[in-house]
Parts: structure tokens; C-alpha cells; sequence
């Protein structure tokens, strides 16, 4: 006959020995093996990979966990990719708090972006410490299968996908999906944790770091391609999403490449 916990009993205790006994070969992690589109990874405090699910590994054609213990994001992804998930992984860590909702955005040979969405989450030791970053990715087509309530945002995507390097009306946009301003503000708010200006925004500045990257990008031809009304503006957006000035990240990747 099993016993039920007292309630003086410490339940700390009582989960820590469950967990204590949980085997190495039985990781809680592997549920997210038989979820549709979302993935699991989990980095110790140095950034490093110490698990990761089965769809996290296939995106890199890895098929053995040991493959990618051990590796960063910069041997994995694209060094602006990489750039964009060491800070937010740093600012997890000096927190000790959750980054939720963040829209990662990815682009196709065409330039067309892509979107997932990423939670990170602190790992503490039993004496409270951060030891690390834990957190699911989801691509936007996954996660709005169970967003039924909200798929006239996916309407407004695929506008934003087309339109947003020549600007963007928020008013046109809500004619589009026919809503009113306030209900599209909403909406975003509820599905990326962030404004349509602001999910915009930060569409324009991630495509100005990948045209920064290519051979010979000029700042101002940069700033005119992506719909700035002039190179204070830019300079002004870009500082206060990646911390750098265009001129700054500009020469911080020539002198990678060297």
C-alpha cells in the first residue's frame, strides 16, 4: 500500500530524490520527440550543448546526442544567427530570468524570412545558482496549429513577408485581415509577446544584418533597401536591437572573416 506524503514532509526533498532516481537513459526531454514541430535544448553555463531532442538534432543531421554535446552556436548556425542567440542567452543568465516569446527569424536563399519561436528559461543548482539555459523552439507553422483564436495573424505574416522592406501601414495591415488596429495589436501581443510595429522593426533590422554580411554592403544603400527615411534613423534602430552601430557591426564581421 503506497503511503501519501505527510504535510510536514519537505516536498523539495521528495521531488530531488525523484528526480535523483530518474536514469540518465530516461531524460524527461525525450517527450518533446513525439511533439509536432517543437524542439528542446539545453546549454550549460559556458553555451555549450549538453542535450538537445530528436527534431533540434535533425536540423543539423546529427543522429547520436554525443554529436552535439559540447558544441556552441557558432558551430552550428550562421555567425548572425549565432550572434542573436549568445545575447540572449547572456541576458538569461545574468538575470536568472525566462526569455519567452522571442521570434527568431531565419531567411531563404530568396530572402524571404521565416519565423520560430524560441523560450529560454535559467537552469539552477540545488544551491539557486544559474548553471544554465534550457528552452523549446517552434516554427510559427507548428505553433499555430494550436492557435486556432488567432490564425488571421498568419494572414498579416504572409503581408508582412512581402511588404516589409517598403514599409507597412499597421492601419492598411489590419484592413487586410479585418481587424481593427487595437484587435491586431492585440493579437501580436498574444502570440509573439510583441507590437506589429515592433515585430516589423525587428524583421527590417535582422535582414540589415544579413545585407550587412554580404561582400561590399554600403551602410546608406543598406538603410535606403530596407525603408529607412535616412541613415540617423537607421543608425538610431539597429543600436538599440543589436547594441552595435551599423558601422560598428560592419567592421566587427570584416574582422571575423579575416
Amino acid at each position: 500500500m503506497s503511503r501519501r506524503p505527510s504535510r510536514i514532509e519537505d516536498t523539495s526533498a521528495l521531488r530531488e530524490r525523484f528526480i535523483r532516481r530518474v536514469s540518465a537513459d530516461s531524460p524527461f526531454y525525450r517527450l518533446f520527440d513525439h511533439l509536432p514541430d517543437l524542439a528542446f535544448f539545453a546549454k550549460d553555463a559556458e553555451f555549450r550543448f549538453m542535450c538537445a531532442s530528436r527534431r533540434f538534432m535533425d536540423r543539423f543531421a546529427i543522429t547520436d546526442e554525443s554529436g552535439i554535446v559540447g558544441k556552441n552556436d557558432f558551430d552550428l548556425f550562421p555567425a548572425r544567427l549565432a550572434e542573436n542567440f549568445r545575447r540572449d542567452d547572456e541576458e538569461v543568465l545574468a538575470s536568472g530570468q525566462p526569455k519567452l516569446h522571442i521570434v527568431e527569424l531565419f531567411f531563404n536563399d530568396q530572402g524571404i524570412p521565416d519565423w520560430f519561436v524560441t523560450n529560454k528559461l535559467p537552469l539552477f543548482d540545488s544551491r539557486g545558482r544559474v548553471i544554465g539555459i534550457m528552452g523549446s523552439v517552434q516554427s510559427f507553422e507548428g505553433k499555430k496549429q494550436v492557435l486556432q483564436p488567432y490564425l488571421q495573424i498568419d494572414r498579416a505574416l504572409a503581408y508582412i513577408r512581402e511588404h516589409f522592406r517598403t514599409g507597412v501601414s499597421i492601419t492598411e495591415l489590419a484592413q487586410i485581415v479585418h481587424l481593427s488596429p487595437r484587435q491586431l495589436h492585440r493579437k501580436f501581443v498574444e502570440t509573439f509577446g510583441a507590437s506589429p510595429q515592433a515585430f516589423i522593426m525587428k524583421l527590417r533590422i535582422q535582414a540589415a544584418c544579413e545585407a550587412l554580411q554580404k561582400e561590399g554592403a554600403q551602410i546608406t544603400e543598406v538603410a535606403r533597401e530596407l525603408g529607412f527615411c535616412d541613415q540617423s534613423a537607421f543608425t538610431h534602430h539597429f543600436h538599440r536591437h543589436i547594441g552595435l552601430t551599423p558601422l560598428k557591426y560592419l567592421h566587427q564581421f570584416r574582422l571575423r572573416r579575416l
